[in-house]
């Protein structure tokens, strides 16, 4: 059994204003001498920890790493490459190297080195020499009696892997079965290729600026989305674009500025953000006026979301506390929650989730958001309007739940009109809820999946 056929079940974090280091994590990774840090060793480290028994988030682990401070930026930036696109890949990469193994290597890492000389050899152009001789030298390293196994595996893949590739059916083989088979049931075969297709691409940078966007997408050589977004298909360190320091803008992803898109006018109103961290939706909340409480339930998550949200100027009100349990003075008359899910919808940008969830997650955390918008609807005031949203593709994580919770009678849908979301229309279905998918704005570089339902409490 190869690592694209097992099971975890991780909870990859969401896309954030600004990354941060993990303490925690840090303290997983092997201890490396500073002088001994390279992007294939980070990328090493990196991928033995997502794809291994502790299953860290891809992010969370690279992010964490000791040896980044070690990197130039252009051997970071390779080594979060490699990562990823042997994440995005693994399903053709373990394909391909199957029939060259007469074993398979007893230790995870020999067969992640292999993975990643893969990687370097078919998707990223890398010459076969510094592909194999770089893979094999940092294999002798720590796996001195493996190394003759790598050089010839990766140099007989160095020869005829190219061919191979063009036999295989990347968007079947990098998708897991339960995906593959979920996703059919749920939209048909045509979607399904659609949605695993994107999935292969690195995603552009969507920015959200707080004002002028015509100069921002100057700035920041951006082209202008659907309902003001800004997407930069160039790359670069966040921080060191022009206007993130002053706190001009924030990274979110059009498909997640959405849900607050369709809470209409919110100024002067009172607006509850469950589950607030890293911030994005809150900032649009606070930039449109509203007066906003935002509830995270992690103290470390909701230290990071009074940061981002200090550096775009905002100082809403943040309550630490777990919304199940949280008792506010009075009812809001509007509540958004963005609930914790498989976030099977932005695979794009953290390509560790195909190989880290399992349909047992999936009807875990259904049970969860049931019994976060039953908590969110009490909430509101009588005729107050919530918002649910999921960062999912399952359905299970989005229309049933919202089903469910109106199954109960307490909530009623407000339906979505078609011209709430100029230039994402074919997104509303006809029920008047959202559902985008990865695929949709295929020529500019898609967009996350995600599941909005606008609904009103009734009593």
């Amino acid at each position: 059994m190869t690592i694209t056929e097992r099971r975890h079940s991780a909870r990859p974090e969401r896309d954030g204003l600004a990354r941060r280091r993990d303490a925690a994590v840090a303290a997983t990774l092997p201890a490396r001498r500073p002088q001994a840090a390279s992007a294939r060793r980070v990328a090493l480290d990196v991928l033995d920890l997502t794809l291994g028994p502790q299953h860290r988030p891809f992010d969370e682990a690279f992010e964490a790493h000791p040896g980044l401070e070690c990197l130039a930026q252009r051997d970071r930036a390779f080594a979060r490459l490699l990562i990823a696109t042997t994440l995005r890949r693994l399903g053709q990469i373990d394909r391909l190297l199957a029939p060259l193994l007469r074993y398979r290597p007893k230790e995870l890492s020999v067969e992640n080195l292999l993975r990643l000389g893969a990687a370097q050899l078919l998707f990223l152009g890398t010459p076969a020499h510094a592909a194999v001789g770089e893979t094999v030298r940092l294999a002798a390293q720590r796996f001195a009696r493996q190394a003759p196994l790598l050089n010839a595996v990766l140099r007989k893949l160095a020869l005829e892997g190219a061919a191979a590739l063009g036999g295989q059916d990347e968007a079947r083989l990098n998708t897991p079965r339960w995906l593959w088979d979920a996703w059919i049931e749920a939209y048909g075969e045509e979607t399904t290729r659609a949605i695993a297709t994107a999935h292969l691409h690195e995603p552009p940078l969507d920015i959200h600026p707080l004002r002028d966007a015509e100069h921002w997408a100057r700035e920041l050589g951006a082209e202008a989305l659907p309902l003001g977004t800004l997407r930069r298909r160039a790359g670069g360190l966040i921080e060191s674009l022009p206007g993130f320091e002053e706190g001009a803008w924030w990274v979110q992803d059009v498909a997640a500025a959405l849900p607050v898109v369709l809470m209409g006018d919110v100024t002067g109103r009172r607006v509850a953000d469950l589950c607030a961290a890293p911030g994005g939706k809150t900032a649009q909340l606070c930039a449109a006026g509203a007066l906003v409480t935002a509830v995270e339930r992690s103290p470390k998550r909701a230290a990071i979301l009074a940061g981002n949200l200090a550096r775009l100027g905002f100082a809403p009100e943040i309550v630490t506390a777990d919304v199940l349990d949280w008792q506010p003075g009075e009812p809001f008359d509007l509540v958004l929650l963005d609930a914790p899910c498989t976030a099977t919808g932005t695979i794009r940008r953290h390509p560790d989730v195909p190989w880290s969830k399992s349909p047992d997650d999936v009807r875990r955390l259904a049970e969860v958001q049931k019994r976060l918008i039953a908590r969110a609807a009490t909430l509101l005031r009588p005729g107050g309007v919530l918002v649910y949203a999921v960062c999912s593709l399952q359905p299970e994580e989005g229309e049933r739940v919202v089903e469910s919770a109106m199954a109960e009678g307490r909530l009623a849908r407000v339906p979505i009109r078609r011209p709430e979301l100029k230039g994402l229309e074919a997104a509303v279905d006809a029920e008047g809820q959202v559902r985008t998918f990865p695929s949709a704005l295929a020529a500019s570089g898609g967009l996350d999946g995600f599941f909005i339902a606008r609904l009103r409490r009734e009593a």
